[in-house]
């Protein structure tokens, strides 16, 4: 699979778009995120995203409507930014195949990457392993596509049992499995994070850590245990950046996340980082990379 973009520097590998005018965005609701509850658009995000070093980004679905896909692909298409499209359609339909299969031939389907579904939000905490959505894996592997995750800690078991199932499938861990980075615990997550990792067949998002940090206070050292945890199980070579943009803005701008991601990997060999910074990220999603990244920012940020 071949994206139709290069890319010479960083690749933001997740981050999302929405125009309430287009379509509202129910989950948006409450005081604590009333931040959010405004019009994100690529014109907001291309002058920081460039100033940052980012090149490319993956543009990652964020409500469960067939409709937002086939938007986010026409999107693409005429961006010089988003590189990929991580869309949504129902697993559990019988002609997944051929949705999949119209998403590619529709106007900029060469864009379409990858899969997702608000897994976090199923209250069964093993519907990725229910047979139809088996299926539905299946078809999204046999598309070539890859899986993204976003799940909960206690959902992390029947993500493991899911990806040793289908072992040609490539599963994409958003947001390194939300662990609880506010309180301090690590375990169960770190446990069951680590079990995912031993499948080769997995990859690690380095995104979403300051959302699941205290928004007020967090510091980079809050976060340091849980991006170690990733790093050391996953490796350099299976794990990517992602500034989870415009979300992480209810705790941190775009500057001060890619910040935090260059210090969190500062451990790192130049070869390592531009693996997590740029290489994992084409390499999953397909796209060409030409050169190699500008060193992300490290300026200490609390």
């Amino acid at each position: 699979m071949t994206g139709p973009k290069t890319v010479p520097g960083i690749v933001d590998a997740h981050h999302h778009v929405w125009d309430l005018s287009v379509r509202d965005q129910d989950w948006i609701s409450g005081d604590a995120l009333a931040p959010l509850r405004r019009d994100f658009t690529l014109a907001d995000l291309a002058p920081q995203a460039r100033a940052a070093g980012v090149t490319a980004t993956v543009l990652v679905q964020t409500i469960t409507v067939p409709q937002e896909t086939p938007e986010f692909l026409a999107l693409a298409a005429d961006s010089d930014l988003v590189a990929g499209v991580v869309g949504w359609t129902d697993l559990t339909a019988p002609d997944i195949a051929e949705t999949l299969a119209g998403l590619r031939a529709g106007p900029g389907g060469e864009y379409l990457v990858g899969i997702r579904h608000q897994v976090q939000s199923e209250p069964d905490p093993r519907w990725l392993v229910r047979p139809d959505v088996l299926r539905g894996l299946s078809a999204v592997a046999e598309a070539g596509l890859v899986y993204d995750l976003v799940v909960k800690p206690q959902q992390l078991a029947a993500a493991a049992a899911a990806a040793e199932r289908l072992p040609d499938l490539t599963f994409v861990l958003d947001h390194i499995g939300k662990p609880p980075i506010a309180s301090g615990s690590l375990d169960p997550w770190a446990e069951e994070t680590r079990r995912l990792a031993t499948l080769p067949n997995t990859r690690c998002k380095l995104s979403g850590l300051v959302t699941e940090a205290d928004w007020g206070s967090w510091t980079t050292q809050d976060l340091k245990p849980y991006a170690d945890t990733v790093l050391d199980a996953f490796g350099p070579d299976r794990l990517m950046f992602g500034s989870d943009w415009p979300v992480c803005k209810l705790a941190a701008d775009y500057a001060e996340v890619i910040a935090a991601a260059g210090e969190l990997t500062a451990r790192l060999t130049p070869v390592e980082r531009h693996q997590v910074f740029t290489g994992t990220a084409a390499r999953t999603y397909g796209l060409t990379v030409t050169g190699p990244p500008g060193p992300p920012q490290e300026t200490p940020c609390a």
